[in-house]
């Protein structure tokens, strides 16, 4: 079985404004890294930072200064917010990497050698936000298609990559392949919208940007955003240099997670160019939807940031990362378009983080500390409605696991979450406090057995949803953290005859009134 796991995040433009909205794709690829991490997989998860082109060296000319220190600035807030949602990637290659640029002109030089790209002349619209060529006929009441934004004439000389030979190879591809592009909408977008109508060659450098990677033999041209910002992802793994190891090992990706808006490149130039280089194409390509602001994508919406708080800082700040990871992973479905709203964002935190995952524990301890001293004995035989609760555990736990194979990580979250719901309801059912009354001694440690170790399976289950307070459950129940999830065994962490400790709980019920309140104070200062 091949153990390696190869999951990216699409390169951002690094913008300088950092929303909760950023951070949805990153979180969810960490959540999906760090589950395959504990499932035994040997996993690369690759973020990073597209660097070149006109908008970066518009901004650095506005402010003064060179592209490079506008840059680095804003890399590094970026790297900082990731160590404060922990996000646990394993490389951020950024465009402007000497590693990147010699890779790049490699790459290139080889698709001109190859015939894959040729000189020509573009004469168009274009958008600068979107860097993106438009036809007149593409245009929505003249303006760009994907952001609505106003487009510019350019008329100039450029190479041009033959895009239009992949027409039926990519319409191939996706028949041949179900699982290549997810999920199935996305398929039916890229052939309504592209691919049926004929696939157009591709701009691939400018004469008129100057910030960016020159063309090795025609050092006039800029290469432009397509092979350059794409290729990241081979790049990042030494493709086309002296230490080519990681490329071996981990290519093709298991899965490229990138958003619905930019699914076009990734899903038909992306595959294109690779098949022009002979590389193999990466398994899966999955589109996911838009974190929705007033129903406008967050990064759209007039209204962002001036009537609630959408600064992760703040939210980390004040309800912990878990807070964020919470509602992005398990209240946003993963593949669909979700709203934000503080009210949602709070009520999430006293459902899911208060009263389930932080109250569970914290009511099994308080039993086990007031029935048996906090000294929890061995299994015994087990009642029919605890033999019913076994099964349910164990079967939530085999769809969390699969789910995350099946890149279903919503799904998988509020499985590991039923789990501790159904411990929840399994104390109303046996009603311990009548075991203990009725001096079922035997009973009684069977019970608080069978719930400690459902929890502990629920919450090595959320280790990878959950990593900045999850793992203080552990102690509490006198665990090392776990590093692995077990997919054969259930039941069996918690050891004979254990001393636990009911302690704090880990989240604290929050007034969502109140909260709400001061976050909008917040927002409107």
């Amino acid at each position: 079985m091949d153990k390696t796991f190869y999951i990216t995040t699409p390169i951002y433009y690094p913008s300088g404004k950092l929303t909760i909205g950023n951070s949805y794709t990153t979180v969810l690829c960490d959540a999906i890294a760090r589950f395959h991490r504990m499932l035994g997989f040997d996993v690369f998860f690759l973020t990073g930072t597209d660097e070149h082109g006109q908008k970066i060296s518009k901004i650095a000319k506005e402010k003064g200064i060179s592209e490079i220190d506008h840059l680095n600035s804003i890399v590094a807030d970026t790297k900082e917010l990731w160590k404060e949602l922990k996000i646990s990637y394993d490389d951020f290659i950024r465009t402007t990497d000497e590693r990147h640029v010699s890779s790049v002109k490699k790459i290139f030089n080889k698709l001109y050698e190859k015939g894959e790209i040729y000189k020509a002349r573009y004469s168009g619209k274009y958008c600068i936000p979107c860097e993106s060529f438009w036809s007149e006929g593409q245009l929505i009441d003249g303006k760009c298609p994907d952001c609505g934004r106003d487009v510019i004439d350019s008329d100039e000389e450029c190479y041009n990559f033959k895009l239009s030979k992949y027409t039926e190879k990519i319409k191939e591809l996706y028949r041949k392949n179900p699982n290549f592009l997810q999920p199935q909408n996305r398929v039916n977008e890229m052939l309504n919208n592209f691919l049926n109508e004929g696939l157009k060659d591709l701009c691939v450098s400018r004469k008129s940007v100057k910030w960016g990677i020159p063309v090795d033999f025609d050092p006039d041209h800029t290469i432009y955003v397509w092979i350059d910002a794409l290729s990241n992802y081979i790049t990042a793994l030494g493709y086309l240099s002296e230490d080519d190891s990681l490329f071996k090992k981990f290519w093709p990706a298991d899965v490229h997670v990138v958003g619905k808006e930019i699914v076009r490149f990734h899903s038909i130039i992306w595959p294109a160019m690779l098949m022009a280089l002979d590389i193999p194409l990466p398994k899966t390509i999955f589109g996911h939807g838009w974190l929705l602001f007033n129903n406008e994508k967050l990064s759209k919406s007039k209204d962002a940031g001036t009537k609630e708080v959408l600064d992760p800082r703040i939210l980390i700040e004040n309800y912990g990362s878990d807070s964020i990871r919470n509602f992005l992973i398990g209240e946003v479905n993963f593949g669909s378009d979700g709203p934000f709203t503080q009210e949602a964002f709070l009520l999430s935190f006293n459902n899911n983080l208060a009263n389930t995952v932080g109250n569970v524990a914290s009511r099994t301890l308080g039993m086990a500390e007031k029935y048996v001293g906090g000294i929890i004995g061995s299994c015994g035989n087990l009642s029919d409605v605890e033999k019913t609760f076994k099964d349910e555990v164990i079967s939530l736990k085999k769809q969390a696991i699969e789910e995350i194979k099946a890149l279903k990580p919503t799904q998988s979250y509020n499985h590991a979450l039923e789990i501790l719901q159904k411990c929840n309801r399994l104390v109303d059912d046996v009603k311990p406090w009548e075991l203990v009354k009725d001096g079922k001694e035997e009973e009684i440690n069977t019970f608080l057995n069978l719930l400690c170790n459902a929890q502990l399976d629920a919450y090595t289950l959320l280790l990878p949803f959950l990593p900045d307070r999850v793992p203080a459950v552990f102690e509490k129940f006198g665990l090392a953290v776990p590093t692995k999830i077990d997919e054969e065994n259930s039941f069996n962490l918690l050891k004979p005859n254990s001393k636990v400790c009911k302690g704090e709980n880990l989240y604290s019920r929050l007034d969502v009134s109140k909260e709400n309140e001061k976050l909008y104070k917040i927002a409107n200062e």
